[in-house]
């Protein structure tokens, strides 16, 4: 390894924060070394680490089959998973500033979140190594993620996006078709696919909507979820690997867990939510040398002083009713077992 290069990393590990997160994914995207990221909302600390010095006593990755674990413990028990769902209260309150906020016309849409008390008698590491999702996470003593969200992924010099916005339960009568027709999910869909598209054309040429609303269906540990996806797909320069960190960084937070306009409404986030998300809603994945792969950090689970919390939310414009947005945060609190 060249002794330039190798001064550069050195010098960038003696500082911390998005700038020196921005350009150690820029340097090691440039050398071609593989590397995980892990980028939380707020952009406060980033976790970047080449994948072959990653301490798997200390972190687990699984980003669609490239993974560090070497062996999955057989499982010997059931799951028991309990959720408190009576916070309703305080997400009404989050949930009428936000509609105050909407009929000003100060946001389109907004990704509101919370956070609902959980019991359970897996450990953090043991529902990484038992659920099943594109990509999964475990932070140890802090988190895990089993997310189904990509965010974007890179084949050659192609850019593609997958925002997700639509949920139902999919045991409900004509479960697909009401998904589909249903007018406050178009217009959060449309909204959402329109600023992608906008977001990507920040670091990509010829950016086109190559599928619109299309469904996945995902199991969980109570029942099944339809999920609507679309896929948004533009060409990055010849020499995109040498700026990873700021292709990335231009388009964080991710729109789907955040709103449009994306500046404003991530301040209405944070007066409506009153808490940091941290890792929550951040991205993570890996560049294998050649290709990015990574995800939205939703489905997510982490250890409070309090015990375990599950964060959940979904995206609410001005036709929401609150029964139905608090509804379909309880129905995201799941594991999807394997």
């Amino acid at each position: 390894m060249a002794t330039g290069f190798i001064e550069n990393l050195l010098e960038i590990e003696k500082s911390s924060g998005l700038l020196a997160a921005n350009k150690k994914m820029n340097l090691l995207g440039k050398a071609k070394i593989p590397f995980l990221f892990i980028i939380d909302f707020e952009q406060k600390k980033p976790l970047i680490c080449p994948l072959a010095i990653i301490n798997a006593d200390e972190i687990l990755f699984d980003v669609n089959g490239k993974t560090n674990v070497t062996e999955i413990p057989s499982r010997n028990k059931s799951l028991e998973f309990k959720a408190d769902t009576t916070p309703e209260i305080r997400y009404r309150q989050a949930f009428d500033l936000v509609q105050k906020h909407l009929h000003y016309g100060n946001s389109f849409l907004l990704n509101l979140t919370t956070a609902t008390r959980i019991e359970t008698n897996f450990s953090l590491q043991e529902i990484f190594y038992h659920s099943k999702a594109k990509y999964k996470l475990w932070l140890k003593d802090q988190c895990v993620v089993f997310s189904p969200e990509i965010f974007v992924r890179t084949r050659g010099r192609k850019i593609s996006s997958f925002p997700m916005k639509g949920t139902i339960d999919a045991t409900l009568p004509d479960a697909e078709n009401e998904l589909l027709k249903n007018a406050k999910e178009l217009a959060e869909h449309y909204t959402i696919v329109d600023l992608i598209r906008n977001d990507l054309s920040m670091v990509a040429k010829n950016v086109v909507v190559e599928r619109f609303r299309f469904i996945e269906r995902i199991r969980t540990h109570r029942h099944e979820l339809l999920q609507m996806s679309s896929e948004i797909r533009g060409e990055l320069p010849g020499n995109y690997r040498e700026n990873i960190g700021d292709i990335l960084f231009s388009m964080l937070p991710a729109g789907s867990v955040s709103g449009a306009p994306k500046k404003k409404t991530i301040e209405i986030i944070r007066e409506a939510e009153q808490c940091e998300r941290g890792y929550y809603t951040g991205i993570f994945g890996i560049f294998d040398g050649t290709d990015i792969d990574c995800g939205v950090m939703i489905r997510f689970i982490e250890q409070g002083p309090a015990g375990l919390v599950y964060k959940s939310g979904g995206g609410i414009t001005a036709k929401s009713k609150c029964e139905d947005e608090f509804q379909e945060l309880i129905d995201k609190i799941y594991v999807p077992l394997a």
